[in-house]
């Protein structure tokens, strides 16, 4: 079915007459390019529907920024009530006596829809495009094993990159001195507590001389703040040790920008975005393109959302979806008791230590 202006808002209209909730006014406006942004949408983040000449009904977040693309008229409505409820639900909860916006938002939005189309309900809980598999609760602490440190990585304490390398056979040892670590470190087990006691200092004035590493569940893993200048660490270097995919996550507090960078067999798994900004991330709103390659996360962070609603952070949310989708962790009590495998940059390294 070819989706017209027309159509669309006549069928959103007849929605709208059978729900208590919506209203005519409520839906997303419509445009025929996304240069209308602003003109028709106002500030970036709210949703704009634009029409091509071939009946797709194509979703943005911004005037760059592509959120979704379909011939489906059920799902543009879907879309377009999600984002009607979400205002609403922020709406409600704001005003709600002794509650804050976090906590009951996405279980609000969840249940509206649901009152509207009980198939909407259940989509939504799902997090994918079309009714998919709720997740199951974890069943454990949400900071246990990679939240933890989402709090104070935001203020890039420990370090502000956080690198993780995942495949067959993968060291945690020839990663580090791929990255530029000092071998004679490196391979006697050197730990951050020994870097610290050697140089008399704390690990917060040795932070950007000293690097950690090693291995947590599938997963190696490097903390860092700077690599040695000159240093390049291609997907080829990184294939000929067995890694197979990779995140990196960074932090630049100063200027609040906050980045993942997933990458599988040597390619960038991105929707063809570019750089993903954290700061993308608002609760209760998928990030990542519907449908698209990282919609595996989108459905990760709406369970962490349903079943954490507790975590008023959203860092700490976005990070225990990283670990629900990805696995990844780190050793919360090795760091704290600097016991972690650490060492310097090898480049100028001589009279430090």
């Amino acid at each position: 079915m070819q989706i017209t202006e027309h159509g669309l808002k006549r069928a959103w209209h007849h929605l709208a007459a059978g729900s208590d909730l919506l209203d005519d006014a409520m839906l997303a406006p419509i445009g025929t390019s996304p240069d209308q942004y602003r003109q028709r949408a106002g500030d970036a983040g709210g949703l704009f529907l634009v029409l091509d000449e071939d009946g797709t009904a194509r979703g943005y977040h911004s005037p760059y920024q592509e959120i979704l693309a379909t011939q489906d008229l059920d799902q543009v409505l879907y879309f377009a009530a999600e984002e009607a409820v979400r205002n609403l639900a922020k709406h409600i909860v704001v005003h709600s006596p002794g509650h804050g916006p976090a906590p009951d938002l996405v279980s609000r939005q969840a249940e509206m829809l649901e009152q509207i189309n009980p198939a909407w309900g259940s989509r939504f809980r799902g997090g994918g495009m079309d009714r998919t598999q709720v997740a199951q609760p974890c069943g454990r602490d949400p900071l246990e094993r990679l939240a933890w440190i989402a709090g104070a990585w935001r203020d890039q304490a420990p370090y502000s990159n956080l690198a993780f390398f995942r495949g067959e056979g993968v060291s945690a040892e020839q990663i580090a001195l791929l990255h530029g670590a000092d071998p004679e470190q490196t391979a006697t087990g050197t730990r951050l507590s020994d870097l610290c006691s050697t140089r008399g200092a704390s690990r917060g004035e040795i932070a950007w001389e000293t690097f950690c590493f090693g291995k947590a569940g599938e997963w190696a893993f490097l903390m860092y703040h700077e690599t040695p200048p000159g240093t390049r660490v291609d997907s080829t270097a990184l294939a000929r040790l067995g890694v197979t995919e990779t995140v990196q996550l960074s932090a630049c507090a100063a200027k609040a920008i906050y980045t993942f960078d997933y990458t599988r067999d040597g390619r960038r798994i991105d929707d063809d975005w570019g750089l993903l900004e954290l700061i993308w991330y608002k609760r209760g709103c998928a990030p990542y393109y519907r449908g698209g390659q990282l919609d595996f996360l989108n459905r990760a962070i709406r369970g962490a959302e349903l079943d954490h609603p507790e975590l008023t952070d959203e860092f700490e949310l976005y990070f225990h979806a990283l670990e629900n989708a990805l696995g990844l962790q780190l050793p919360q009590q090795a760091m704290q008791e600097g016991t972690v495998q650490a060492a310097q940059w090898a480049c100028g390294n001589s009279g430090r230590v």
